[in-house]
C-alpha cells in the first residue's frame, strides 16, 4: 500500500475512520517495534546495580512506579500530545523540526536559500500563513538570524540529535536481539528474510506480554498496581540512593523507540500514531512490567543476574513459543530503526549535511522505501562490532541508554523554540515545556553519562565520527559555494561580448550546471575565453533542496533569462524538497525542455505564471512539471515517418524541414496565441533540441586559500577532500541525460 500516497491524497481532517485504523494497524510493526520489545532487558538492565530487591519490594515497586510515570510523561504526554503537533507538512523527526525552524527564522543551513522559496505552498503548514509573532518571539527571531555562532549552534544541536539516531541504529539491532535470546542457550541459523509481517508480529507480541502480565498479576500479587503511587519511586530513591539514581540509566529504556513516533510520522498520520500508541501499545506494555514486577515481588532470590530478566516471568510452559516470537519482534524493532536511519541519511545529504551516497528506492510505489548499501554495511559491521565487545546486555543498554536520552534531550530543546517561533506562543509555555522535560530528561542523562566507561562511550564515539563527518562536508560545501558568489561575473562583461558571445554558436543546447541561483558562473567566462565554439541555446541549471519535505509538482521550477532575448541565455532552477524523489532521466529533461517553452510562452501580461524578481534584477517564472501543467507546452519525439500528433500548434507548419533522425516537437495549446517572436525561439528551441544536449560539469578541487589557520586546512585540505574522492559524485552527473558530457577542472582556493 502506497502510505505517504494515501497521507498525502488524504489529509487527516478527511481521512475516515477506516483509513486511520488501517493506518494504525500498519503503525504498530513499523513504529513500534523497537519500543514494543523494551520489557524484554528493562529490568535485567536496572537490576545490574548493586540494587538487591529485599521482601519489603521497595526496590522493585519503586522500578514499576519509576517505569510507569517515564511511560506516561514522556512517550504518552510529550509525544503523543505535544510533539507530534510540531510536524513538518507531515514528517517528523530532528532535522524536521530544525526544516520547521529554518522557514520560520533564516537559520536554514543551505546556502542557496531564495526569497522565492518563502511562496512555496507548503513553507507554511497547510498553507495558513502564520500569526504575527510576540514581542519576545520577535526579539529571539532577530537574535538567531543576526549571529552566526548562534545559527551554528542550532545547526549542531540537530546534527548531534541525528548522529544519536545513527548510533542507536547501531545499539537497537544489537540489544534486541542479544535479550530475546538471553539466558536460554540456543544455536541459531543466520538467515535473513527480506520481508516479514510486522504487523501481525508486533501485534502477536503485544498480546502476548501483556496476556503474561495480567497473568502473572492475578497470579502473584494482584496489589501490585499500589506500586504506580509516584511515592514509591521517593521510597526508592531514599533507600537506594546513589544506586537508585545510577539505576535510572536502565529504567530509561522502557521508552527506547519512542523518537520513532515523531520520526516515522511521514509514513502515516498523527491520529492514526496516536491511536496505536494510546490504546494498544501503552496499555501492553504496562501491563507487561506490572506483570514482571508482580512475579518478582514473591521471588526475592535469584541464582544469577539473568533470571531477573523477561524470560523468568514466563510460565515455563509458553516459553519456548515466547521466545520464538521475542525473536521475530526484535528483528522487526531492528529493522524499523534500520529503515529509519536510511531516511535520516537521506534528509541529511539533501540539506547538504552528509556526504552523497547512493540511495536506492526499493518501490515504485511506496515513496519512503529507500536502501542505503554503505550505511547498511556500515551499520552492520558496527552491530557486529559492538555485539563481540560487549557481550552482555548491561553493557549494550548502558550505551542505548545515552544515545536514547540525548535524542530526547535535543528534541525538547528544539520543541522549546517551536513553541514561540513556529507557534507562536508566549515564553511561559516554552519555559515550562524545556523546565519540566528538559528537568527529567536531564535527570536520565546524567545517571546515564556515569556509565560513560561501562558502556555509554560508544554512542559518544560514534556520535561524533558522524558528527566530524556532516560538519566537514557541510562546511567544505558551504565554503565552496561563497567561492562561487565571490567569483560569479558581471552581467555587463556578457552584454559586452554581443548576443554571439564572441564565438561560434552551434546547434544543440548547453547545460551547465552551478550551485549559483543568480548570477553567471565563472567557469562559464572560462568556456568563453577558450573554446572557439559553444551551444545555439545555452541553460544555467541549479537543482537544490529546500527546507521543505516536499515541492509540489506545480511549482517545481524557476525559470528566468539571463540578459537580452537574442543571447539565448536561460537559467532554471529546479526544487526538491528533502523527502523528494528525483526523476529518471528522460523525464526530468522533458520536463527541463517543456519548462523553458512554457517560460517562453508565458512572457506575456495575460498568461498566469507567476513571475518572482531575484537578485541582479533576474525575473523567473514559477513553472511546473509537464504532468501537472495539462494546459501547457507538451514536447513530442518522434521519428520522420510517424504518424501526426494532434495539435493546433502554429509550430507544425513551420518545423524543420531537414531529415533527421529522431524529430522534437512542441505540441502547444490553442490559446492563448503565441507572437511571432516566441514562434521563433521556440523553433530555436525544438531545433537545439533536436541536436542533442550537452552536460558542463565543474570537477572543482576545494584547497584552503594561503593564510588560512592550520585547523581549516585540516578541515578542507584532508577532511572535505577525502570525503569527496572516496563518496559517490553529485546526483546530478547521473540523473540528467547527455549526449556528450564536458568535465572542467576547476581549483577553489576558499
Amino acid at each position: 500500500m502506497d502510505l505517504e500516497g494515501v497521507i498525502r491524497s488524504h489529509p487527516i481532517k478527511k481521512d475516515s475512520w477506516k483509513t486511520v485504523l488501517t493506518l494504525a494497524y500498519q503503525s504498530l510493526g513499523v513504529v513500534y517495534g523497537d519500543l514494543s520489545t523494551s520489557p524484554l532487558y528493562v529490568y535485567k538492565s536496572t537490576f545490574a546495580e548493586d540494587i538487591h530487591h529485599s521482601e519489603t519490594n521497595e526496590e522493585i515497586f519503586g522500578v514499576l512506579s519509576f517505569v510507569f510515570w517515564t511511560l506516561t510523561l514522556i512517550p504518552l504526554v510529550k509525544y503523543v500530545f505535544i510533539v507530534l503537533r510540531a510536524d513538518d507538512n507531515g514528517e517528523g523527526g530532528t532535522f524536521a523540526l530544525y526544516s520547521l525552524l529554518s522557514r520560520h527564522a533564516r537559520v536554514s543551513s543551505l546556502p542557496n536559500c531564495q526569497l522565492a522559496d518563502e511562496e512555496l505552498s507548503e513553507y507554511t503548514k497547510d498553507g495558513v500563513v502564520p500569526a504575527a509573532n510576540s514581542a519576545f518571539g520577535s526579539s529571539l527571531k532577530s537574535t538567531l538570524e543576526k549571529h552566526k555562532v548562534l545559527k551554528k549552534v542550532l545547526l549542531v544541536l540537530a546534527l548531534i540529535g541525528t548522529c544519536m539516531v545513527i548510533g542507536d541504529g547501531v545499539l537497537t539491532p544489537a540489544i534486541s536481539v542479544f535479550s530475546a535470546v538471553s539466558g536460554l542457550e540456543l544455536s541459531m541459523s543466520k538467515e535473513q528474510h527480506r520481508w516479514f509481517l510486522f504487523a501481525p508480529i508486533v501485534i502477536t507480541w503485544l498480546l502476548c506480554i501483556s496476556s503474561i502480565g495480567v497473568y502473572n498479576i492475578f497470579h502473584w500479587n494482584p496489589h501490585v498496581y499500589q506500586a504506580l503511587s509516584p511515592y514509591y519511586m521517593y521510597k526508592f530513591l531514599k533507600k537506594t540512593r546513589k544506586g537508585g539514581w545510577m539505576s535510572l540509566g536502565g529504567i530509561l529504556l522502557c521508552m527506547t523507540g519512542s523518537e520513532a513516533m515523531f520520526a516515522d510520522l511521514g509514513h502515516f498520520s498523527q491520529t492514526s500514531i496516536k491511536i496505536a500508541f494510546t490504546f494498544v501499545v501503552y496499555p501492553s506494555l504496562i501491563l507487561a512490567y506490572m506483570g514482571q514486577a508482580a512475579y518478582l515481588s514473591r521471588h526475592h532470590i535469584v541464582a544469577s543476574d539473568y533470571r531477573i530478566g523477561f524470560y523468568e516471568s514466563v510460565p515455563e510452559k509458553i516459553r519456548w513459543p515466547v521466545l520464538a516470537i521475542a525473536i521475530l519482534a526484535a528483528v522487526v524493532g531492528s529493522q524499523a530503526i534500520i529503515t529509519g536511519t536510511f531516511s535520516i541519511i537521506k534528509q541529511c545529504s539533501a540539506l547538504g549535511c552528509f556526504p552523497r551516497v547512493k540511495i536506492i528506492h526499493t518501490s515504485s510505489k511506496i515513496h519512503g522505501q529507500i536502501y542505503i548499501p554503505e550505511i547498511n554495511w556500515t551499520l552492520m559491521l558496527l552491530c557486529l562490532a559492538v555485539t563481540i565487545g560487549f557481550r552482555d546486555t548491561k553493557s549494550m543498554g548502558n550505551a542505548s541508554g545515552l544515545a536514547v536520552i540525548t535524542v530526547m534531550l535535543v528534541t525538547t530543546c528544539l520543541m522549546s523554540l517551536v513553541i514561540v517561533l513556529c507557534w507562536h506562543k508566549s515564553l511561559f509555555w516554552a519555559i515550562c515545556f524545556i523546565l519540566f522535560f528538559g528537568s527529567l530528561e536531564a535527570l536520565y542523562f546524567s545517571a546515564s553519562l556515569m556509565k560513560f566507561r561501562e558502556g555509554a562511550w560508544v554512542p559518544i564515539a560514534l556520535s561524533f565520527i558522524f558528527l566530524m563527518v556532516m560538519y566537514v562536508w557541510h562546511y567544505g560545501t558551504f565554503k565552496k559555494y561563497e567561492f562561487d558568489v565571490q567569483n560569479k561575473v558581471s552581467i555587463n562583461w556578457l552584454l559586452n561580448l554581443g548576443p554571439t558571445l564572441g564565438i561560434v554558436r552551434v546547434r544543440g543546447i548547453g547545460l551547465i550546471h552551478t550551485e549559483l541561483v543568480s548570477g553567471i558562473p565563472a567557469i562559464f567566462s572560462h568556456f568563453v575565453t577558450n573554446l572557439p565554439a559553444f551551444h545555439q541555446v545555452v541553460v544555467f541549471l541549479c537543482i537544490k533542496s529546500v527546507p521543505v519535505p516536499h515541492v509540489r509538482p506545480e511549482e517545481r521550477f524557476l525559470v528566468g533569462r539571463v540578459g537580452p532575448k537574442e543571447y539565448r541565455l536561460y537559467r532554471c532552477i529546479a526544487r526538491y524538497g528533502y523527502r523528494d524523489v528525483h526523476k529518471d532521466d528522460m523525464e526530468f529533461e522533458r520536463d527541463l525542455i517543456c519548462s523553458i517553452a512554457e517560460f517562453i510562452r508565458s512572457e506575456r501580461p495575460e498568461c498566469n505564471l507567476s513571475p518572482v524578481k531575484l537578485e541582479d534584477d533576474e525575473k523567473m517564472t514559477v513553472v511546473g512539471t509537464s504532468s501537472s501543467n495539462l494546459d501547457g507546452i507538451r514536447m513530442s519525439v518522434d521519428e520522420p515517418d510517424s504518424s501526426e500528433i494532434a495539435s493546433t500548434s502554429e509550430l507544425q507548419e513551420i518545423g524543420p524541414t531537414e531529415k533527421v533522425k529522431k524529430r522534437v516537437r512542441f505540441v502547444v495549446p490553442e490559446t492563448p496565441r503565441i507572437d511571432r517572436e516566441a514562434v521563433g525561439e521556440l523553433q530555436e528551441l525544438m531545433e537545439a533540441r533536436e541536436a542533442g544536449m550537452a552536460f558542463i560539469l565543474g570537477h572543482s578541487y576545494v584547497k584552503a586559500k594561503r593564510g588560512s589557520s592550520f585547523m581549516k586546512k585540516i578541515v578542507i585540505n584532508f577532511g572535505y577532500d577525502f570525503l569527496r574522492r572516496n563518496f559517490r559524485g553529485p546526483s546530478y552527473a547521473l540523473s540528467i541525460p547527455h549526449v556528450s558530457t564536458l568535465e572542467v577542472g576547476m581549483v577553489y582556493h576558499v
